[in-house]
């Protein structure tokens, strides 16, 4: 890891107002095996991420559909084309009701901020599609997912799944692997909403007519989950809110 202490540290909150051991969050597929297979490296929310560090992820129990799965694999073929890379490996499967592995949240920033953010790899800027986004790296995927329920928000992963999950990770090398620049190199905390300095005249990006169909076609699969994502941020420091997916 390239911030935070050792396995069984905690992960600090951004404001410092509390710690989660081993946090955890639940999303949907195909979006959680796209984090974990380091082809998404940007985890849009309606709210700013509350932690810093290692996030595990555990995909939800919806089993995706196949215009889904299709909308966001033409979605990242579209935006890694534009920085020259065209085989792309997308995940075999799309497990559900399971833990996928984790990624180390860098940072957080708005959209209007990413988008303008030079210092990255446009294909990522093209990432920001959402009012937060969460900035990812390092993803690891578990050997052998682990069945279990989840919930809404960041949580407290168990200790007895975490004791078992951190033995079974292995390393991911994504299509365009990225390390996000920080604001202050000595804050590892720099990096979030409000940070960067930016020229919205750079906001619009120029995209083709199939990067701007991808990136519809992207925004019309995560609508159906919007409302939930958005009620998930009251109970993001709640553990015992259940997953009602």
């Amino acid at each position: 890891m390239r911030r935070g202490g050792g396995l069984h540290s905690s992960t600090s909150s951004r404001d410092g107002r509390g710690y989660y051991r081993n946090p955890c969050l639940t999303m949907h597929q195909p979006w959680a095996s796209l984090l974990v297979h380091g082809i998404k490296r940007v985890e849009g929310r309606s709210w700013p991420s509350p932690i810093t560090g290692r996030l595990w992820i555990h995909a939800a129990s919806k089993v995706p559909d196949p215009d889904t799965i299709k909308a966001m694999e033409d979605f990242y073929r579209e935006i890694y084309a534009v920085n020259g890379i065209t085989d792309i490996k997308f995940p075999d499967h799309y497990p559900v009701s399971r833990l996928l592995g984790c990624v180390e949240v860098v940072g957080c920033l708005r959209s209007e901020e990413l988008v303008c953010w030079e210092d990255v790899p446009e294909s990522v800027r093209l990432e920001g599609l959402t009012d937060f986004c969460w900035l990812c790296e390092n993803p690891q995927k578990l050997v052998v997912p682990f069945e279990m329920r989840g919930y809404q928000g960041v949580y407290n992963l168990e200790r007895r799944i975490y004791d078992g999950a951190v033995r079974g990770l292995s390393p991911v090398q994504g299509p365009l692997p990225i390390k996000f620049p920080l604001p202050n190199p000595r804050d590892p905390f720099s990096l979030k909403p409000g940070s960067l300095k930016f020229d919205a005249s750079k906001s619009t990006l120029q995209k083709s007519t199939s990067v701007t169909a991808a990136i519809a076609g992207a925004r019309a699969a995560a609508t159906q989950f919007s409302k939930k994502d958005h009620r998930a941020a009251g109970s993001s420091s709640e553990f015992g809110a259940r997953d009602q997916s």
